[in-house]
């Protein structure tokens, strides 16, 4: 019988739970400042008796609009100590998508910074985003028709702007919180109270909101902390954006073992070389092909000066995976599989699975996590090995998409499985290996072909770093495939060279119909944009034409 118990707190609780067992051990270090666990639950409880101060009640929306900030993490944590819900707005958002978000997700107060004002004015996003902020006669009871419900926005320095409450103004309001009462407040936070809401990246339609609890939050975190079998010596380094649950899960599984999590305002590769260099991270969270090509590339990057590094998590095809365990050999390479949904990270491959394992599977469901898969027509389980629909079920589910009941019921069906649109098979013990999105599908004359499995196989050619596939419209076949390229540095390739080294391996009606290579790639927070890359190429077959 398996007598191990599930310990769960809520989030606000973690961070207490870490500054008591490891008041002095590192848990935060970005390039310019070093935190310690005690340091951070000290500012955080700061933070929440501000809040509350400032007439912020359990279950309230705080929205947090910045970089990766240390202020952003005390914010996390201070929003979750009084009970209400942290909103992590997407940085990368523009005047219309801001303002549908801050609206659509009834915020109360929107935290914002002026710290990267050379590469994004927060501030003037907001002044388009939020007509009549500038000129607000009360920076402390706003009455804006673009978001009704929104009563302050704040600064994180001083001074504040036309409309903007200052960072000393609002700390000052810790002052009106009764300690007993903030006290009383953390403690009634239930596990299944909500926590925090993402919104999840839309491309044809609005972003959805998507209210995660306490208890899918940390437990899920929890078993990330598990299976990457974290302890307190290990110090994690994740470049990803807080806006993104590929670094808050990360965080909070690293604060569970009590650990340290190194992260700087934005990736850099000059900068993430460095904090690699100097921080010696035992574990690396780069999670995305682009940021490890960037890594790798960089003429400063030497595997031999990473002898402590034990494990990195990265999401890509098997033969891009196997590069990677060939450049850090002597680190255990873990791939992925999850959505913001279902709180992140469903998957993980463990180090007790050798590389082909590693390289061609994601791994075992988290414990307690129900997965399967399916026939996308008729929803019945599919045998080992047959590609389904991947399902989701348990308590890492987040709570329906906010004021959508009409998508949480396209996505949730009546015995609560979430219908993920991904596509994956199951090995004979239960590992998955995804097989794209459902919708990341060609139809090339009508012939099903999974896109990941042509990027798969030119990522073979020793000229190929990264590869997406497309598909664009063909006359003759409804739809063609499109390969989109970036090379190794200092490797030529041409567009024959690429046709000619898939004829005659894969099938004909596979193989790639046009060849681009890019520099740079279009990225919403962490992923590049298909949909970008076929109206690349759609207007540039459309300009050809007109020729």
């Amino acid at each position: 019988m398996d007598s191990r118990l599930i310990e769960v707190t809520t989030l606000g609780d973690l961070l207490l739970r870490g500054a008591n067992r490891w008041p002095d051990e590192e848990a935060l270090v970005f390039p310019d400042q070093r935190l310690s666990y005690s340091r951070v639950a000290q500012r955080a409880q700061d933070k929440a008796r501000a809040l509350q101060g400032m007439g912020i009640r359990p279950g309230d929306h705080v929205g947090i609009l910045a970089p990766n900030l240390v202020e952003v993490v005390e914010l996390l944590f201070a929003i979750a100590l009084c009970g209400a819900v942290a909103v992590l707005v997407n940085a990368r958002y523009k005047t219309t998508e801001l303002a549908y978000v801050i609206e659509n997700a009834d915020l109360k107060v929107l935290f914002t910074t002026n710290r990267i004002a050379d590469y994004v004015n927060f501030a003037g996003l907001l002044y388009e985003a939020l007509p009549g902020l500038e000129s607000a006669d009360d920076v402390l009871a706003l009455e804006l028709d673009a978001a009704p419900l929104l009563r302050s926005v704040i600064m994180m320095e001083d001074p504040g702007q036309d409309g903007i409450v200052s960072w000393e103004r609002f700390q000052a309001f810790a002052d009106r919180a009764d300690p007993d009462e903030a006290w009383r407040r953390r403690s009634q936070v239930a596990l299944s109270d909500p926590c925090i809401m993402m919104y999840t990246s839309g491309t044809t339609a609005n972003p959805k909101g998507c209210r995660l609890s306490h208890e899918a939050l940390v437990r899920n975190a929890r078993e990330m902390s598990i299976r990457f079998e974290i302890t307190d010596r290990d110090r994690q380094w994740n470049p990803l954006p807080m806006f993104h649950m590929g670094a808050i899960l990360p965080l909070i599984s690293v604060y569970w073992a009590g650990a340290c999590f190194i992260t700087d305002t934005h990736f850099d590769g000059d900068s993430a070389i460095r904090a690699i260099g100097q921080e010696k991270p035992t574990i690396m969270f780069t999670a995305f092909p682009t940021i490890m090509a960037a890594l790798v590339s960089h003429p400063d990057f030497d595997a031999a000066n990473m002898p402590q590094l034990r494990l990195v998590n990265n999401v890509a095809p098997p033969s891009q995976l196997k590069k990677n365990m060939e450049i850090l050999p002597n680190a255990v390479h873990v791939s992925a599989y999850g959505l913001t949904e279902a709180s992140g990270v469903s998957c993980n491959g463990s180090a007790d699975e050798d590389n082909e394992t590693l390289a061609h599977t994601c791994g075992k469901p988290y414990s307690g996590v129900q997965l399967k898969v399916v026939d996308i027509e008729t929803g019945e389980d599919v045998a080992t090995g047959v590609r389904g629909e991947v399902v989701i079920r348990g308590f890492s589910l987040f709570e329906g998409y906010y004021k959508s009941p009409e998508k949480t019921a396209e996505a949730i069906d009546k015995d609560g499985w979430l219908h993920t649109g991904d596509m994956a098979t199951l090995d004979d013990e239960g590992r998955v290996s995804y097989q794209g999105r459902n919708k990341d599908m060609l139809k090339v004359g009508g012939e099903n072909v999974a896109a990941v499995e042509i990027e798969s196989y030119i990522l073979n050619h020793p000229a190929a770093q990264l590869v997406q596939v497309v598909g664009v419209p063909d006359a003759k076949l409804l739809e063609v495939a499109a390969a989109f390229i970036q090379l190794e540095p200092g490797k030529t390739c041409t567009e024959q060279e690429i046709i000619d080294f898939c004829r005659g391996k894969i099938a004909s009606f596979k193989i790639p119909r046009h060849v681009r290579f890019v520099e740079e790639w279009p990225m919403s927070a962490t992923k590049i944009q298909k949909f970008k890359l076929q109206e690349m190429l759609a207007r540039e077959l459309e300009q050809m034409e007109s020729f």
